[in-house]
């Protein structure tokens, strides 16, 4: 595989330059700007994994630069894994912090996010419109089922969960409208996937961080 090869995949890349994408490039900022947001909250918290996911919401920003910028391959890959990243770790502290479950348990939700991908993808892939977005809709599905398990054990908490999902999925539709509204907005609508998702990735912090203030230190219990 050629790693240098380019991709010009959104409305605002007209050429192969490196500022092609001046809106789409800069708008990461507020990933970074999260992530030091989230880094203020949570001084003192004690909590290992809210800084793993911290470190990554700035890796997002970063390696989304790299790809809106240098747009080859290699920059691709740098934009999706620290995402994927952060879906895995999310799952590990939400299914072992919000149900009390063992880290064993934990693992395996993480390992059966592949499975469930693989079998959902494909099903959204089915719905006009969403296009190469489909990838991603299997997730905020997966954050409105965690909501709905803990409507009664954890009630503030599955709201929160309930108001990331939504905001996922409006960044969602952001991301599937560039192409399509390209020619009413010539810049087109990745940048307001980048800003919502970046409120609704610091947001998912914030609702662990509250999460794990609720409960105490042990992270298990009613909430």
């Amino acid at each position: 595989m050629d790693w240098t090869a380019p991709i010009d995949s959104y409305c605002e890349r007209l050429d192969a330059s490196f500022w092609a994408e001046p809106v789409n490039a800069l708008t990461n900022a507020a990933f970074l700007l999260a992530a030091l947001v989230m880094a203020g909250r949570l001084k003192g918290a004690g909590l290992p994994l809210g800084w793993a996911l911290v470190g990554l919401l700035g890796a997002i920003g970063a390696g989304s630069f790299l790809f809106h910028t240098f747009a080859v391959r290699w920059a691709a890959l740098a934009d999706t894994l620290p995402i994927l990243g952060f879906i895995l770790v999310y799952l590990f502290a939400a299914t072992r912090d919000y149900f009390g479950a063992g880290w064993k348990l934990a693992a395996l939700a993480v390992a059966g996010f592949f499975p469930y991908a693989a079998a959902t993808v494909p099903l959204f892939g089915l719905i006009p419109g969403l296009g190469a977005s489909a990838g991603y809709a299997p997730v905020p599905l997966l954050i409105a089922i965690y909501a709905f398990l803990l409507r009664r054990r954890s009630p503030a908490t599955a709201r929160g969960l309930g108001l990331g999902a939504g905001l996922l999925a409006l960044s969602i539709a952001f991301r599937a409208l560039d192409a399509p509204l390209c020619g009413a907005v010539p810049f087109g609508t990745h940048f307001l996937w980048h800003l919502t998702n970046a409120l609704m990735l610091g947001w998912m912090i914030e609702v662990y961080r509250r999460h794990r203030a609720r409960v105490g230190a042990s992270g298990v219990g009613p909430a």
